[in-house]
């Protein structure tokens, strides 16, 4: 599980629509950084050793796992992208965005040109009276004061102004979902995505027990013998699995992510059962199926069959390598057939086939911003 640290970070604009730069900011933060957990009023100042056009300044807050390292870089890429201009030249010149970390926990940190806590901060109210808004009690931690006895004790006599507008502060998926339900075929990445997620947001990861079914080696060398035992005992785990996983609620997570749903079965006893067995089958699912909690986003991840022998091919798990393309078809139809019988679930389609969101962080970040602008019905 990754480390997730409190860091408090400081805004500043005076070039172009400063609101909007100052917006943009943050929502790039939010999905490169952090999430934005506070965000001030917006302050105006005069710009400080230069002439030039008003500032408008503020301070966040922000859960972020990211190290000082990776994160100073994100900022500047973040600083980039918004068309911030640097050269050799004096240090205090018109900027679109300005960012500068403040705080990392009650850390002190000296890294090439990162200082933490910023060494200028005592000297500013632009700084303080935003971050006393969001944090007056948290201790800075040279001076051992508190940010609110900081500012008291601030010399800097410069005015600033609180303006009427008011930034908005993006949601995230903890905000969002309390459940999360990652599907798709067989080497899509659904497990590879719920632990990613997991990990980042520090969510309870409910992951299908695949490995430690007995029969799946045997279905693979024997369909006909062993398909209905492998589906009925995957059945009754996944039932288990996911009573439990999900009436128990870890009171220090977030929310829960799974890698499969319950249909999963059905899905694939439509594909391996022959007809009277199925029947059967589905009796026995149609009683565990009404006690089984509905995710508030069911997330379907889409890989053709191409990627799919490819990725199964690359994990290397012996009992999978000779599964035939025409299977996985039967998979996806099964999947699709399921999708568009059950409108009442909140499903969202995700084509991930030139994706890789295991190793490219662009990728992963796109699949996160598509499930966070997902509107799940209000039925």
């Amino acid at each position: 599980m990754k480390i997730v640290r409190t860091t408090y970070l400081s805004l500043g604009s005076n070039l172009g629509n400063k609101l909007q730069n100052l917006q943009g900011a943050i929502d790039e933060i939010n999905q490169d950084i952090g999430h934005v957990t506070k965000v001030s009023s917006v302050y105006k100042t005069k710009s400080w050793g230069f002439e030039g056009e008003d500032f408008y300044n503020i301070c966040l807050e922000v859960s972020s796992s990211l190290s000082p390292e990776k994160m100073i870089q994100a900022v500047i890429n973040i600083e980039n992208k918004l068309g911030r201009i640097r050269d050799a030249g004096p240090s205090y010149i018109n900027r679109i965005i300005d960012i500068d970390i403040l705080l990392f926990d009650d850390e002190i940190i000296f890294y090439n040109d990162l200082k933490v806590p910023h060494p200028a901060m005592l000297q500013r109210k632009f700084v303080l009276v935003p971050l006393t808004e969001i944090a007056p009690n948290v201790m800075h931690p040279i001076t051992k004061k508190t940010i609110l006895i900081c500012l008291q004790q601030c010399q800097d006599s410069q005015h600033i102004e609180k303006i009427a507008h008011q930034l908005i502060r993006p949601i995230s998926l903890v905000e969002k979902y309390n459940y999360i339900a990652i599907e798709g075929n067989i080497g899509s990445g659904k497990t590879s995505l719920a632990k990613r997620i997991g990990d980042d947001y520090n969510a309870k990861l409910v992951l299908e027990r695949f490995a430690d079914n007995p029969f799946l080696p045997k279905f693979y060398k024997d369909e006909d013998r062993y398909a209905f035992p492998l589906e009925m005992s995957f059945l009754a785990d996944r039932y288990h699995q996911l009573t439990d996983g999900l009436s128990q609620f870890d009171l220090f997570k977030n929310f829960i992510v799974s890698d499969y749903y319950i249909f999963k079965s059905l899905i694939f006893a439509q594909v391996t059962l022959p007809k009277e067995e199925y029947s059967l089958y589905r009796k026995m699912f149609d009683i565990m199926y009404k006690e089984i909690s509905k995710p508030d986003v069911y997330v379907f991840l889409y890989q053709n069959t191409e990627r799919l022998i490819e990725n199964i091919k690359r994990r290397g798990r012996d009992y999978e390598q000779n599964i035939q393309a025409d299977y996985l078809d039967k998979i996806h139809k099964g999947y699709i057939s399921f999708i568009k019988s059950k409108e009442e679930l909140n499903t969202l389609i995700l084509d991930v086939s030139e994706l890789d969101f295991v190793n490219n962080e662009a990728d992963y970040r796109k699949i996160l911003k598509d499930i966070l602008a997902f509107e799940p019905s209000s039925d």
